[in-house]
C-alpha cells in the first residue's frame, strides 16, 4: 500500500521545483516535466488540476507557464497530496462514518483515528518552504483535514 502515490509524488516535485522560482517568471509545464523527469503528458494534467484548486497561478503566452499562488511557506504538502489523490484514508471507515456499523465501538477504528489525525496533522505542518530548505516540521498546531472528493 502506497500512502503517497507516484502522481503525487510528481506533484510534489513539480511544487517544489516552482517553490524555488517564486517570485521569477512562471516556469512552463514543459521545462517542470524535463528537470523533474515526469513525462509530458502527466505534468500537464497535475499542473491543471493543482491550478484549478487554487495552489498555481497560470500566464498564457511566450513567456507564459506556472506559479505558486502563494508564497511556499503558505503551501503545505497534505494540500496538495489531497489535491492529487484525495483525502489521505488509513480505512474506509475513517472517511465515510456511514461505511461500517461497528465504527461506533470498534477499538481498531478508534486507534487507526488516531494514527490518521498523526499522520494529516504532520504532512500539514510541512511547507513546501520546509522542503526547498532542508527542515523539518516547526511546530506543534492541529491542522485541519481538508475532505476534497477525487474526481
Amino acid at each position: 500500500m502506497d500512502v503517497i502515490r507516484r502522481n503525487t509524488d510528481y506533484a510534489l516535485r513539480s511544487m517544489i521545483h516552482l517553490a524555488k522560482h517564486f517570485g521569477q517568471e512562471p516556469v512552463s509545464t514543459r521545462n517542470i516535466a524535463r528537470e523533474e523527469d515526469i513525462s509530458y503528458q502527466l505534468a500537464c494534467k497535475l499542473m491543471q488540476k493543482l491550478h484549478n484548486e487554487g495552489l498555481l497561478k497560470s500566464r498564457m503566452g511566450p513567456k507564459g507557464g506556472f506559479s505558486l499562488s502563494r508564497k511556499p511557506a503558505k503551501i503545505n504538502i497534505l494540500e496538495i497530496i489531497e489535491v492529487i489523490q484525495g483525502p489521505l484514508s488509513l480505512n474506509k471507515c475513517l472517511l465515510d462514518l456511514d461505511a461500517c456499523t461497528r465504527r461506533k465501538d470498534c477499538p481498531v477504528a478508534k486507534k487507526l483515528a488516531k494514527l490518521q489525525e498523526y499522520i494529516c496533522n504532520y504532512l500539514g505542518e510541512i511547507t513546501l518552504d520546509d522542503l526547498l530548505h532542508g527542515r523539518g516540521t516547526k511546530k506543534k498546531s492541529k491542522v485541519k483535514h481538508h475532505n476534497r472528493k477525487t474526481r
